[in-house]
C-alpha cells in the first residue's frame, strides 16, 4: 500500500470557460478570474491541496497561453508549482496522461496523483480532505478513484456514477456504470436510485493509469511519452514536445479509461462542490435577497425577483424583471432567461463564427509584462492604454501596416528605435514609424503607463514580427 504523503495534486488549468462569457473569455478563462471569492478558482483549487503533510507540491498544466497567470497566480498565494505546458489542447486524456508521467519524474515511479479541474468550487474543506485519505487508500490498492458527489436535487446539467459494490469496510464502491447527462426525469430516478453526480476529479497510482491507458489507448500513451521524454525548461516551464505531442488522438480521460477499465471505483464526496459549467451554477453558490435576486457589482433593481445581475463594469438598472440572466461588462452584455443558462456555449460559437472581437478578447488584455485596454477603435485607428510593470519590457519588434505614437502619463518609459535607445518621461510623447525595429521597457520602481495611439491599413495583433523576447513568445 502507498502512503498518503505520496500524492502528487495535478491541477488541469487549460479550458476556455465559455459557459460563463462575457466575464469568461479565450483570453482570460474562469479559472484564473475571482468568481466566487477574492481568489481565483485557480488559487482556491491550490490552497485546497496545500497541506503538504498530505499533499507534494502541487503540479499544473496548462495551454502555452496561460503559463504566466498559473506560475504568477501560485506565486501570489505563496505556493510553488511545476507548472507543465500543453503545446495543443487534446482533451483531458492525453493531459492527464502526461502528468501522470511527469508526477512519476518528481515523486518517484510509485507515487499517486490527485487530479483536479481548476475551476471547480469546494466548500467543505475538511470533508474534501476526508474524502482524499478515503480515496488514497483505496487507490493504495490498484484502483483509479473518482470523486462522486452525493446530489441534493436531480441535474439534468451532469453526468452521473451508478456505484456498484462496497470494497471491504471502507465506503469506496465499484463503479458499475458512467451516465451521459440524463433529462430531467431520469434524474430524478438517479437520485432515488442513489447515484453520484460524476465530478472528473480523480485519486490513482501513476502507473495504474499509464498501463490501464496502454491497453485501451496505446496512440495517447506513445505520442505522450514521448512528448515528455523529450520535454524542455523554458523559462522555469515544463514544455512538452509539440510535434509528438500533436500526434496524440484526442479524447477525455472518461472515454480513454475511465468507461472501459475494470479498476475504477467511487468514493462518495459529501462536500458541496460546483463545477461552475453556467451562470446558474454560481448563483446558486450567493445567497439571494428576500426577492430572490443575486446581484453583483453596480446593479439597482426595481420591483424585479429571482433574476442573476452582474457587472463589472457599467451601472446596470431594471425594472420588471422575473427569472432572468444579465451580466454586463465593459464591452459587452449577456441577457437570458435563467434556464437558457447551458446555451451561453452555442452563443460564443455563434459571435466566433460573426467575428466579434469580444467573443474571444477582453477589452483589457493581460501579458506577462504588464497589460493593454482598448480605449477607442475604428478605421485604420486603434487607441491603447497600456501599462508595463517595473522591470519587464516588451520584445523588440516591428509592424508592416502600422505606425504608432506613445504618450507617457507616468512613469518612465525606456524605447528602442531602429538602434537607438532614449528615455520618454510623463507628458513627453514619441512617433514609431511604419516598419521601424523598436521596444518599450520600464526601467523604473513605478508602473509605466502610456496611451498608444495606432494609425494604418491593419491594426491586428499578428501583424507583430519579433526578434527578441524575454520570454519566447513566437
Amino acid at each position: 500500500m502507498l502512503s498518503t504523503s505520496s500524492i502528487v495534486p495535478v491541477i488541469l488549468a487549460g479550458g476556455s470557460g465559455s459557459r460563463l462569457w462575457p466575464i469568461s473569455r479565450d483570453s482570460l478563462p474562469k479559472q484564473f478570474q475571482p468568481l466566487a471569492s477574492s481568489r481565483t478558482l485557480y488559487q482556491e483549487t491550490l490552497e485546497r491541496v496545500s497541506d503538504r503533510s498530505l499533499f507534494a507540491a502541487p503540479l499544473v498544466v496548462t495551454h502555452e497561453d496561460f503559463r504566466f497567470f498559473a506560475r504568477r497566480q501560485a506565486s501570489e498565494i505563496g505556493i510553488e508549482a511545476t507548472v507543465a505546458l500543453e503545446p495543443t489542447r487534446r482533451d483531458s486524456g492525453p493531459a492527464l496522461i502526461a502528468a501522470a508521467m511527469i508526477a512519476q519524474r518528481l515523486a518517484g515511479e510509485n507515487c499517486l496523483v490527485l487530479a483536479l479541474a481548476a475551476d471547480h468550487v469546494v466548500l467543505d474543506q475538511e470533508l474534501f480532505l476526508d474524502a482524499c485519505r478515503e480515496a488514497a487508500v483505496a487507490a493504495g490498492e490498484g484502483r483509479i478513484v473518482t470523486f462522486g458527489i452525493t446530489p441534493n436535487e436531480p441535474r439534468s446539467s451532469y453526468g452521473y456514477i451508478r456505484p456498484g459494490k462496497t470494497f471491504g469496510e471502507s465506503d469506496v464502491r465499484a463503479v458499475d456504470a458512467f451516465v451521459e447527462k440524463p433529462d430531467t426525469a431520469t434524474a430524478a430516478r438517479y437520485l432515488a436510485e442513489g447515484y453520484l453526480w460524476n465530478s472528473g476529479n480523480f485519486l490513482f497510482p501513476a502507473q495504474l493509469l499509464i498501463d490501464e491507458a496502454t491497453r485501451f489507448e496505446p496512440e495517447i500513451v506513445e505520442a505522450v511519452g514521448a512528448s515528455v521524454e523529450t520535454a524542455v525548461n523554458d523559462l522555469g516551464f515544463l514544455r512538452l514536445d509539440p510535434t509528438a505531442f500533436a500526434a496524440s488522438p484526442a479524447k477525455s480521460i472518461d472515454y480513454a479509461v475511465m468507461e472501459r477499465t475494470d479498476r475504477a471505483a467511487v468514493v462518495a464526496g459529501r462536500f458541496r462542490w460546483s463545477d461552475i459549467g453556467s451562470w446558474d451554477a454560481l448563483r446558486e453558490l450567493t445567497e439571494s435577497d428576500e426577492s430572490g435576486n443575486v446581484t453583483r457589482g453596480p446593479v439597482t433593481l426595481l420591483d424585479s425577483r429571482n433574476s442573476y445581475v452582474r457587472s463589472e463594469g457599467p451601472l446596470v438598472a431594471a425594472v420588471g424583471l422575473d427569472g432572468v440572466s444579465v451580466v454586463a461588462t465593459d464591452d459587452a452584455v449577456l441577457v437570458m432567461p435563467a434556464e437558457r443558462s447551458q446555451d451561453v456555449k452555442a452563443l460564443v460559437a455563434k459571435l466566433k463564427a460573426e467575428r466579434h472581437n469580444a467573443a474571444s478578447e477582453h477589452l483589457k488584455m493581460h501579458r506577462p509584462w504588464g497589460t493593454y485596454q482598448t480605449i477607442c477603435r475604428g478605421e485604420r485607428f486603434h487607441v491603447k492604454k497600456i501599462v508595463v510593470e517595473p522591470g519587464e519590457r516588451l520584445s523588440l519588434q516591428k509592424h508592416h501596416h502600422r505606425a504608432e505614437h506613445w504618450i507617457v502619463v507616468k512613469g518612465i518609459a525606456e524605447v528602442t528605435l531602429d538602434g537607438r535607445v532614449f528615455e520618454v518621461r510623463e507628458n513627453e510623447s514619441t512617433y514609431l514609424p511604419l516598419g521601424g525595429v523598436h521596444r518599450l521597457a520600464n526601467p523604473g520602481k513605478i508602473n509605466l503607463e502610456l496611451i498608444e495611439v495606432q494609425t494604418g491599413s491593419y491594426l491586428g495583433e499578428d501583424d507583430i514580427i519579433r526578434f527578441e523576447d524575454v520570454y519566447n513568445r513566437n
